[in-house]
């Protein structure tokens, strides 16, 4: 059964972390909507290519052009799931105060929550994660902790499952990620 999930970005989403969630869950039968605060549908974002070089951080390059195909803001009552990619949007949509009601709404229904990379600073930030297990980048540790959450430190292709959320380190965890994510929505891939 296709189910409606909304997709939550902002200027500097994580390239990889917006493009290959939307492109699988749209591949499996989902429809997905993309949106932005202070975006309309037609417009875009820029992403941002983060890296792992040996460098104390990841390294950070300009993506491609992320399409917006949905207004903000958007309710929780007419999708089944959202989903929070990574990049330096979230410090800043975190912000936004009609992106923490979204959430709050959200996560008070209990509907699966998908979050990877720095998408764990909105979950803290709405104060959805208190007594949850979560995974984010290895940064954003402190402030899951402060959140009240437990900090799954994980490989970083690894994911982590706590009832409705689903959490990774970074874009590496895609497999993982998804296909958690993907069970918790209850989609069901078979092989002939």
């Amino acid at each position: 059964m296709s189910k409606k999930i909304l997709m939550l970005v902002g200027d500097f989403v994580e390239d990889y972390e917006a493009m290959v969630p939307f492109q699988i869950l749209g591949a499996v039968g989902h429809r997905v909507d993309t949106v932005c605060p202070g975006k309309n549908p037609g417009d875009s974002v820029a992403t941002s290519i983060h890296d792992f070089e040996g460098q104390q951080t990841y390294s950070e390059k300009r993506g491609h052009n992320f399409a917006i195909n949905a207004a903000f803001p958007a309710s929780a009552a007419g999708y089944d799931a959202l989903v929070i990619p990574g990049g330096r949007a979230p410090e800043y949509l975190r912000l936004d105060a009609g992106v923490i009601a979204l959430v709050k709404e959200f996560a008070a229904a209990a509907k699966p929550i998908a979050a990877i990379c720095h998408g764990a600073q909105i979950l803290a930030a709405a104060d959805v994660i208190r007594g949850r297990t979560v995974s984010a980048y290895p940064a954003c540790a402190p402030e899951v902790r402060l959140a009240g959450g437990t900090y799954a430190d994980i490989p970083i292709d690894g994911a982590a499952t706590d009832g409705n959320l689903v959490t990774a380190p970074a874009w590496p965890a895609h497999p993982a990620w998804m296909a958690q994510f993907l069970a918790v929505l209850g989609t069901r891939i078979t092989h002939a």
